[in-house]
């Protein structure tokens, strides 16, 4: 049994993560500033889904208050912390850059310097797929260079990997960042395209179909995500003694530091994911189609080898299960 603090615990994946842990036998604080990005309902809902189960209590705080931070880190210790509190989003940071600043820069600061100085043992965060940026070459490997991200979102993110890597080598802080591709599944965010079709195809509306149509995503089921999670904070981060400056491997480092992708190695044309939803909620869509969104790119494909190597697991749940399972979850949750 450890004692993980799971930021973000309000949040898609982070509630589905405290799930996971609690139902093996883990203590999870969770910790979220429930923020009004989305629907504050569906933050609580989910909520109301853990607190009072055993092991589990909650903090509404947020990662980017400098004062209160070092102060909790003071008053909790922790075997494990997954950080998953941030600012998503490609397109909402057009419009608010600030707020990728304070949560996905400031807040990363303060929950590093946490880990550091209360001797956390295993610092697992959420990277994106979305770092990968202009990058062309797939699938996706850990290996590639990602150094031309084209959102702030992304950038922060990168950031995040960079700053992670600063702290293991100085204070020998284990640290794993995640690229998480595309992830969906029930309780999923209002903000992505699956919820939004769901909600338009229901309501008689129209959906907004980017790019064409000509969109590559690796979809990947929130199940499989969590399950990434728990097994790679469970393989604390070592250095890798074949490290060579001469030719250095962006994902490993002299330091404790990894960096791992997590999708399901399986791209899923944008059409046919709308194809699936149209059978499984038994309507047709009506499509408005869109040109590129700054910002956007049109493939992910995520390499997951290193992944299986090290950790045994691989993303396998088909587009069709994961989507039929997010619709009965939106039926009974609406009441639709």
């Amino acid at each position: 049994m450890s004692r993980y603090l799971v930021t973000g615990a309000a949040g898609f994946i982070g509630f589905h993560l405290t799930q996971k842990l609690l139902a093996r036998g883990d203590q999870v604080v969770g910790l979220d500033n429930v923020n009004d990005y989305y629907r504050v309902q569906l933050k609580r809902d989910r909520l109301s889904q853990l607190i009072g189960r055993d092991g589990f209590e909650f903090h509404e705080l947020d990662i980017a208050d400098r004062t209160a931070m070092p102060r909790f880190f003071k008053e909790n210790s922790f075997d494990v912390v997954v950080n998953l509190a941030a600012q998503a989003g490609v397109r909402y940071s057009l419009t608010n850059p600030h707020a990728y600043v304070d949560a996905n820069l400031t807040g990363f600061v303060n929950v590093l310097e946490g880990c550091r100085h209360s001797r956390v043992k295993h610092l697992v965060y959420a990277s994106s797929s979305s770092v990968y940026g202009g990058n062309t070459t797939m699938p996706f490997s850990i290996h590639h260079n990602v150094d031309h991200p084209v959102s702030l979102y992304a950038a922060t993110k990168k950031a995040n990997e960079l700053m992670a890597h600063t702290y293991s080598h100085l204070y020998g802080l284990p640290t794993t960042g995640l690229r998480f591709f595309t992830v969906y599944g029930p309780w999923g965010r209002p903000d992505m395209a699956l919820f939004l079709f769901t909600e338009a195809i229901l309501n008689g509306k129209p959906i907004d179909v980017f790019n064409e149509g000509k969109m590559q995503r690796d979809f990947t089921y929130v199940a499989d995500i969590v399950e990434g999670i728990v097994r790679v904070s469970d393989n604390t981060a070592a250095a890798n003694p074949d490290w060579s400056s001469a030719e250095p491997d962006p994902a490993t480092s002299k330091a404790p530091y990894r960096v791992y992708n997590i999708g399901n190695n399986q791209p899923v044309e944008l059409m046919h994911m709308i194809e699936t939803l149209e059978k499984c909620l038994g309507r047709k869509a009506e499509k408005n189609m869109m040109p590129m969104q700054p910002g956007d790119v049109p493939a992910t494909f995520a390499d997951v080898d290193d992944l299986v190597r090290d950790v045994g697991f691989k993303p396998a749940t088909s587009i069709e299960d994961g989507i039929a399972r997010f619709v009965e979850w939106y039926r009974d949750y609406h009441d639709v």
